[in-house]
């Protein structure tokens, strides 16, 4: 039974046991251990199970072979391998990942899991992977928010400095260090140009400017993950002062010179979550054009030290 030998207690079976038994899918063998005890066979599976006689008449007996086939089905059909259940809690077990790391969960998770209803997340696959986006910004993980809030985490950037953030704006990168970070206005930027495909298929160019023109697209401007975007040219200006100045004069100029190419709202708003500073596709060649005359003027600024306020 289970692996287990146990004694015959030498006494006959009532026949009310062996009917109930019966009744509840096993073959009465003989008693063990004590006369509370009796032997029983299962009809499924044919193994052997030792139980109380009070549990057979007043309750149905568990096979344990029985059971552990069926965690063993429910957690392969979940994608894991059922190891163990939790010694400290009969409505968890613990399994093997297909990452190859044990997790526990609950039984009702894993059948959730099972029918597709829910995934499956490994503990430490997540942290390896909070990790790594926290050391991609400059910063180090160090634990859960201390105030309990789900969304937050607790990191140390490189100065030193701890600081609450959300996890997406680490995700993102659109967060700065509440000791070091200078602030726009002062921590370089960018102008950059990005292309967009409209539902109708037509293609518009957004000029602006960001700290981080990769972030700007991915999470503020396009408004679907599979959006058909692309970064185009992204030009280092020293400072966000600088950049705000240089995009304005480029807008000026570009409505000044092409007015039928600026692109009204009602066009994009659906595709882009911005209210403004879209052109035609077609002038895409010039917006680019001015792009590399002004990456011409900022690195011949930068050579002559010249750079960092010079409009």
């Amino acid at each position: 039974m289970a692996g287990e030998a146990l004694p015959i207690h030498d006494a006959d079976i009532p026949p009310q046991w062996a009917e109930r038994a019966r009744r509840k899918g096993y073959d009465a063998v003989c008693r063990v251990k004590d006369r509370y005890h009796i032997a029983l066979c299962c009809h499924r599976c044919g193994e052997m199970v030792s139980v109380k006689a009070f549990t057979l008449m007043n309750n149905r007996p568990r096979c344990p072979t029985c059971l552990g086939r069926k965690w063993d089905g429910e957690a392969q059909q979940a994608g894991l391998v059922f190891l163990r259940r939790d010694p400290r809690h009969t409505q968890y077990g613990l399994f093997r990942a297909g990452c190859g790391h044990e997790v526990r969960r609950q039984w009702e998770l894993i059948r959730r899991i099972g029918a597709g209803k829910v995934g499956l997340r490994c503990e430490t696959c997540h942290l390896a992977i909070e990790q790594a986006e926290a050391r991609a910004q400059g910063w180090t993980r160090l634990g859960t928010d201390p105030k309990n809030n789900q969304n937050y985490r607790l990191y140390r950037h490189l100065c030193g400095h701890r600081q609450r953030i959300a996890r997406a704006n680490v995700q993102s990168g659109r967060f700065g260090c509440g000791h070091c970070d200078p602030g726009w206005i002062a921590a370089p930027s960018f102008i950059y140009a990005m292309r967009f495909q409209l539902t109708d298929g037509e293609t518009v160019v957004k000029l602006g400017f960001s700290r981080n023109p990769v972030s700007r697209l991915r999470f503020q401007l396009a408004r679907s993950l599979d959006q058909d975007c692309a970064l185009l040219q992204q030009i280092r200006i020293a400072t966000g002062r600088k950049a705000l100045s240089l995009e304005k004069q480029l807008h000026a100029r570009l409505r000044k010179t092409f007015p039928e190419a600026v692109v009204a709202k009602e066009r994009f708003e659906s595709v882009i979550n911005v209210g403004s500073e879209i052109y035609e596709g077609w002038l895409e060649p010039v917006i680019l054009r001015h792009l590399d005359e002004l990456a011409a003027r900022e690195e011949r600024a930068r050579r002559s030290g010249r750079g960092r306020e010079t409009d």
